[in-house]
Formats: C-alpha cells, structure tokens, sequence
C-alpha cells in the first residue's frame, strides 16, 4: 500500500486528524518560540515590510496549489462515487432483463449476479480499503459470463436482451476495473512531497516577522497552521475513496439482495 494509504488503513481517522494537526501547530508554535529566544522581535521588525510582499506572493501560490488538489481530489472521489453507481446499476439491469430468458438460464444467472453484488459489498468492499480484490469475485464474474457466452437465443427478443446484457457485462467488469485502481492509486508522492513542504515552507515563514505583541504572533502561525493542516488532511482523507472514515459506502449493491 502506498504510505498515505497506509495510514488512513490503520489509525483512526480522529486520531489522524489529530496527529496532523498537532504535529504542524507544534512547529508552527515551537518554531516561533525558538526563534524568539535568539533573535528579538525588534530586529525582525525592520524587515516586515519586505517580508509582508515575499510572504504574500507565497501564500498565493500556495493557496493556488492547494485550492488545485483540493478540486481534483473531490472530483476523483465523485467520480470513483458515480462509478460505483453505475457498476451497480449495469448489475440491476442485468437481472432484470434476464426475465426475457426461460426459465433454467434465469434460474442460473439470477442467483449469480445476487451471490456476485454480495460478496462485493461483504468480502471485496473490505479488502479494497487495502486496494485488493476478491478472487472470489473474479470466479463468480466469470461464471456469470459463461453462462451468458454459453446460451443460444431462440428468439429475436431473446437476441435482442442478451445483447443488451452483454453489453452490460462488459461495462460492469470495466467499471469493477476503475474501482479496483481507484482503491490503490492516489496523488503522487512527489506532489504530496511538494504539498507538505509548501505548507510548511508557509507556516516557519511566519518566523521571520516581529510584532511586539508576541502572544497575537502566537495565535496567528497557530490558526495559519491549523488552516494548512486541515487542507492537507482533507485532501488525505478524499485520496483513496474506499479507504478511512471518508469512504465510499457499498449501498449500492447491498441494495441488489433485495430485489
């Protein structure tokens, strides 16, 4: 697994959310108090103004990149969303032309496509948050296509729907393909690298300003940390849609069992 997949697999994601942005206040804070200690706030001072402008450029083109990733880690996860929707659907579809067929092929098909939505909502859903897959369901996938393969239509109604539903196979195992690589690929690490050191190229920033008011200097790199760090987890938690407490839900083919 990647390593920020790894981390939302096995802490919390309370505790992550913590830990994140404990971690960057304490350099936000910690940082500023250090430096104090050597160099007072009025030799800072006489560089505000300069620094103000240089501050300034940065935080935009920070703010640029994170508001970037932010758009297109939401838009992957909707669209990894829709693609369950859809790959769920093309299986309701399935069973439901499968009335067009006699009895003994949809006697067949129908319990396989229930046993095939189930174990993707029980066993593969799980193993997705690992960004694995069920071989269980590969077998029964290719037991719903021989079964399919394997029928001669007697009619023109029956060759009508059995095209139709294997068109709907095909596009059931490419959507079952997208959700597969959507579970195990996220943002890059070099991005990630770029993201992280960005923020906290931002908050040690905030060092090289003097107020005399060191307290409100204090509170403003703590709530500029808190900001950054906020994002950056948003941005984790939307990177691997079935992985963590911001998840895809398997609804969509529970809902199948039902019909």
């Amino acid at each position: 697994m990647p390593f920020a997949q790894t981390l939302l697999y096995y802490i919390p994601t309370p505790i992550l959310g913590t830990i994140i942005i404990s971690v960057f206040i304490m350099i936000s804070v910690g940082g500023l108090i250090v430096v104090r200690q050597f160099v007072p706030h009025h030799r800072m001072k006489v560089h505000n103004d300069v620094a103000s402008a240089i501050f300034g450029t940065l935080g935009m083109a920070y703010t640029v990149l994170l508001a970037f990733v932010v758009v297109i880690a939401w838009q992957s996860f909707d669209k990894s969303n829709l693609d369950v929707e859809r790959e769920a659907n093309c299986l309701v579809d399935l069973y439901r032309d499968s009335s067009a067929f006699p009895e003994a092929v949809k006697g067949r098909i129908r319990p396989l496509i229930k046993e095939y939505a189930d174990v993707i909502a029980g066993e593969e859903w799980k193993m997705l948050a690992r960004g694995e897959q069920s071989p269980r369901v590969h077998a029964l996938a290719k037991n719903i296509w021989l079964s399919y393969s394997s029928y001669e239509p007697k009619t023109e109604n029956e060759k009508i729907f059995l095209a139709e539903s294997v068109k709907k196979l095909n596009e059931a195992g490419e959507l079952r393909m997208l959700r597969l690589m959507d579970s195990r690929t996220g943002i890059h690490p070099i991005l990630w690298s770029v993201l992280i050191v960005g923020g906290l190229t931002t908050i040690i920033f905030t060092f090289f300003f003097g107020t005399e008011n060191f307290i409100a200097q204090i509170l403003m790199a703590a709530m500029l940390a808190l900001v950054i760090a906020l994002i950056l987890f948003t941005i984790l938690l939307l990177d691997f849609p079935f992985t963590g407490g911001l998840n895809i839900s398997s609804d969509a083919f529970k809902a199948i069992a039902h019909f």
